[in-house]
């Protein structure tokens, strides 16, 4: 099966793009890439539905260590009606492909599939022939961003982990570096654009702390630096086409959202647009109690860490913990920004008498490419231990009961909080995982082989984390939930997982949502969902 000018299902997913063609500024050309799906197996779902028989999904699925698609770069030429191939050498992945303003020139990302070594390469339109600008190699991976920007002369502005900390840096047309705009032991969060009028680029960062985010600008030569909207909390900026303006949205975690007109030289307030005073108006009918931030040592680190008490909180008391994560990498949990869903209903929970605690563990982002990245070969091994570290240092406290100890997470954090009931069968007596992850060889080729290379190359890594291979580490009360419609992470996943615990004998409680996809939702179903684990934690916690 070939597809032409739009991505397969693995390209949307893991490298966020599906317009994969791109005009030249004059109109002359089209660069496209063309997808070959002939050697990628395919993956079957059953889809219940109303009818008398159940029908099937079936679609191109590589999971890690299988043939992803045959990926070619194609330049069409207009005048000509002609299409050729753009003889690209070995590149694997093609995340990335975007004109110059020089309507002859195309610039393309490539990447190996270990996802270590990414060229930046320059196609000259005219007869296809090819340059290397610079590239980049890293012991771990290289994340795939959209931040790559072509000044008015063809040097362009690039964001890059090399020195520890994601940093913005200007190279020069012909490729070497110009100079590092940013730097320091914080993160760029988000690159949001370049002024090429003033000379100014745009950009949120980290420098108010990891959970924090502000919004500054620079010039290119990393002078005359300015903090735009700083506010304690979250700050993202939406631009005006030619910087003159932006709508900054600012929340935090006792803040709900408020959007603000600024001046995008000096960041001056211009207008106020909405401010949810109607939200802020109503939760004060509710007895809710704040997130109450600080860090954990733990192994060596400060992690960040939120609490939510119960807002007749008494410390002479005890009370159970209930800890959520996600723990994926380079994610974030603890934010200081305003919670969705899942925050309402832990101050249901913590109004039941519970304290709920969330910790950002090693390879959880913005704190530094090391922290991010340790986790290499290894996904569940160091994020495991921080959360059982965690749950057993928060049950020392006076008010915590050590004998109460539950924890969940959905996706990356079902797959957490399934091995942390296995691998702290001593600490944790509950565990809820919804649409979890139970071993990296069900998942897809560019999300798995970033972080852990192939099976092939790499079976302990994926066979000693995954937690089918030890059921019998059971011990205290498990609730395990998915979604038989879920094209992400397959249901597959706790059907082995299932089958695992009742060889070994395990009780254990389990739900299918049938139909639904990865984020189990559709008419009552979340409901249903959140009622059951409510339930569950009130009986086993």
């Amino acid at each position: 099966r070939i597809i032409n000018g739009i991505t397969d299902w693995v390209y949307e997913e893991e490298f966020a793009f599906v317009r994969a063609f791109a005009w030249n500024s004059d109109g002359s050309k089209i660069a496209f890439l063309r997808f070959d799906e002939s050697e990628v197996p395919e993956f079957s779902m059953d889809v219940y539905g109303t009818e008398l028989y159940q029908k099937q999904n079936v679609f191109k699925y590589p999971k890690a260590g299988e043939n992803n698609s045959v990926v070619s770069l194609h330049m069409y030429d207009v005048a000509s009606n002609e299409s050729k191939e753009v003889d690209l050498g070995n590149s694997y992945y093609i995340p990335r492909i975007k004109w110059m303003n020089n309507p002859n020139h195309l610039s393309v990302q490539t990447l190996n599939r270990h996802q270590n070594h990414l060229k930046l390469i320059d196609v000259f339109a005219k007869d296809n022939s090819v340059r290397l600008l610079m590239e980049e190699k890293a012991k771990t991976y290289i994340d795939i961003t959209d931040n790559l920007t072509f000044l008015p002369d063809d040097s362009f502005i690039w964001t890059s982990e090399q020195d520890g900390w994601n940093h913005i840096y200007l190279y020069s047309k012909e490729g070497p570096l110009m100079n590092q705009v940013t730097k320091g032991a914080w993160e760029v969060t988000n690159y949001y654009g370049y002024d090429p009028k003033k000379d100014i680029i745009y950009y949120q960062s980290t420098e108010n702390g990891s959970i924090n985010r502000g919004v500054y600008s620079v010039k290119s030569n990393g002078k005359r630096k300015k903090a735009l909207t700083i506010q304690m909390g979250t700050n993202s900026a939406a631009f005006s086409a030619d910087f003159t303006y932006f709508i900054n949205t600012y929340s935090s975690a006792t803040t709900p959202y408020n959007y603000t007109l600024h001046k995008a030289l000096t960041g001056k307030k211009l207008k106020d647009i909405k401010d949810n005073q109607a939200l802020v108006d109503k939760l004060k009918g509710y007895n809710t109690a704040p997130k109450e931030f600080s860090t954990l040592a733990i192994n060596g680190n400060e992690l960040n860490m939120y609490m939510i008490k119960p807002s007749d909180f008494d410390v002479s008391k005890q009370y159970p913990l209930l800890l959520f994560q996600y723990s994926g990498p380079g994610s974030q949990s603890v934010a200081n920004s305003w919670g969705g869903a899942n925050d309402y209903w832990h101050q249901m929970v913590a109004s039941e008498g519970y304290i709920i605690a969330c910790v950002d563990g090693r390879g959880t982002g913005l704190k530094g490419r090391d922290f991010k990245k340790v986790t290499q070969k290894e996904l569940g091994k160091y994020e495991v231990e921080d959360q059982i570290a965690a749950a057993k240092k928060l049950s020392a406290l006076s008010y915590i009961d050590e004998k109460r100890t539950g924890i969940w997470g959905w996706s990356y954090g079902g797959f957490m909080s399934t091995n942390c009931i296995l691998k702290g069968n001593d600490v944790f007596e509950m565990a809820i995982a919804v649409a979890p992850v139970t071993s990296w060889r069900f998942y897809d080729t560019i999300y798995t082989e970033r972080f852990m290379l192939t099976p092939a190359e790499n079976p302990s890594g994926y066979d000693d984390n995954s937690p089918f291979n030890y059921p019998e580490l059971l011990k205290g009360k498990y609730l395990l939930v998915h979604g038989s419609g879920d094209d992400n992470v397959h249901v597959q996943n706790t059907m082995r997982m299932v089958e695992a615990l009742i060889q070994a004998n395990k009780p254990f409680e389990w739900a299918i949502y049938p139909d639904k996809n990865h984020g189990i939702y559709g008419g009552n179903t979340r409901l249903h969902l959140f009622n059951k684990m409510t339930n569950f934690i009130k009986e086993n916690l």
